[in-house]
């Protein structure tokens, strides 16, 4: 190497480095904040590159799906009645639809919950019209302000030494239930897809930087205890499999977040992932918590843990007489409970303030949300201008390659 080429090559360092400077400070600057249309294009761009490799690799899908409904199509087009085959159709995607955001909404932690006490009201579960027939959004079903005697004498007797069945309610909230726990595994996908491209992009997300941080600081007991899983967990993700998050998944704990923004940053393929999060989800961990609502709420069990308590407090100085005035109010409570009709959303156009705990919750979690999109659109959009400043320093760092090709092709014809 001459010594003339050591200045070109400091320079060409130097405005290497000027120019990742230049491009961290615009990387940091794209923001919705401080540049809300230029990270929406990139956004659109980023959404458009996924849209095409999906097509590209699940185009067959796609097929599936449009033949399937070509199919569907003609099928009631021959059957004739189109329009009532048509709104019934509509009415089991609307169904469809509202229980898997229920799911999702679950995910983030939005509530949600069945009108249960009907069936257990009337003393019988053959109460809806259809499998559809459910309370949704701005629909009430069939059933809700109907009398128990339209439906005709209780099959299974209101008597505290009897119960409805544990295998007549399941059917009736079994494809609901299931349904609510798909969406509850596709809420959990756009944590671990963040933490993927934050991987694939080579940074760390805040919640790793913040695990790592958080080895070293004393924030009291029960934080350091809570610290101590989380690191335990962060160093045993890399060795996740199927099995093992199934486990996870099927079991209801706080920690399963956590565990999909994990699975991302160490690469766990989408399909293991998805799939064992979504049969433990919706099939494992959704019968665990039905069966366990399903027995708890009956009046065996119930009259079992009443008598249980009578005979506890009866030893209790003074409680011997109390305990029996209390148990009657008690039910009371419920018979007034058991026979008054669920609130239906009302049209009234009147609004009022209801400042209530829950609505102050609801309002939290929803700028939540907003934060978490707002989050996904401005990682997205850096991940594509990141994506151009790497191919610009490539290029910039192939050009002295090229130029001193050229020099020695003219050197040597200039020797010639």
């Amino acid at each position: 190497m001459d010594l003339s080429d050591a200045p070109s090559s400091n320079s060409m360092d130097s405005s290497i480095s000027g120019l990742r400077v230049k491009q961290h400070r615009e990387l940091e600057g794209l923001t919705l904040t401080a540049q809300p249309l230029k990270t929406l294009k990139y956004f659109m761009l980023g959404f458009g590159q996924c849209l095409r490799q999906f097509m590209a690799k699940g185009g067959w899908l796609v097929l599936l799906i449009m033949l399937a409904g070509g199919i569907g199509m003609l099928t009631i087009t021959i059957g004739g009645h189109q329009e009532e085959h048509i709104q019934e159709l509509v009415r089991y995607l609307q169904f469809g639809l509202w229980w898997l955001a229920l799911g999702v909404a679950s995910s983030i932690g939005l509530g949600s919950a069945l009108f249960t006490m009907k069936a257990v009201q009337c003393g019988r579960v053959d109460i809806k019209s259809a499998p559809y027939d459910t309370v949704q959004l701005k629909s009430s079903p069939s059933w809700l302000d109907r009398d128990c005697s339209e439906f005709g004498d209780p099959i299974f007797l209101s008597q505290h030494s009897s119960r409805v069945p544990l295998s007549s309610i399941l059917p009736q909230v079994q494809l609901e239930a299931i349904l609510w726990g798909i969406g509850t595994a596709l809420g959990e996908l756009p944590p671990y897809f963040i933490s993927r491209a934050a991987r694939i992009s080579g940074e760390k997300l805040e919640v790793m930087k913040d695990l790592d941080s958080s080895s070293t600081e004393d924030s009291g007991i029960v934080a350091n205890r809570l610290n101590r899983i989380k690191l335990w967990l962060l160093s045993h993700t890399q060795y996740l499999n199927f099995l093992t998050i199934l486990v996870l998944a099927s079991v209801p704990n706080p920690l399963f977040d956590l565990a999909g923004i994990m699975c991302g940053q160490f690469g766990i393929p989408f399909w293991t992932f998805f799939l064992s999060t979504l049969i433990g989800k919706a099939f494992i961990k959704t019968h665990i918590q039905t069966v366990f609502i399903i027995s708890v709420c009956n009046n065996q069990l119930l009259d079992l843990v009443e008598n249980k308590l009578i005979w506890a407090f009866s030893f209790v100085p003074g409680f011997g007489l109390v305990v029996p005035d209390l148990i009657a109010k008690l039910h009371t409570v419920k018979d007034k409970y058991m026979h008054a009709s669920p609130a239906v959303p009302s049209n009234s156009k009147e609004k009022k303030w209801d400042l209530s705990f829950s609505s102050i919750w609801n309002t939290v979690v929803w700028l939540m949300l907003m934060n978490f999109f707002i989050k996904i659109v401005t990682a997205t959009a850096q991940s594509v201008l990141k994506e151009e400043h790497e191919k610009e320093l490539t290029a910039l760092s192939n050009k002295p390659h090229t130029s001193e090709q050229k020099n020695n092709g003219f050197c040597s014809q200039a020797s010639d």
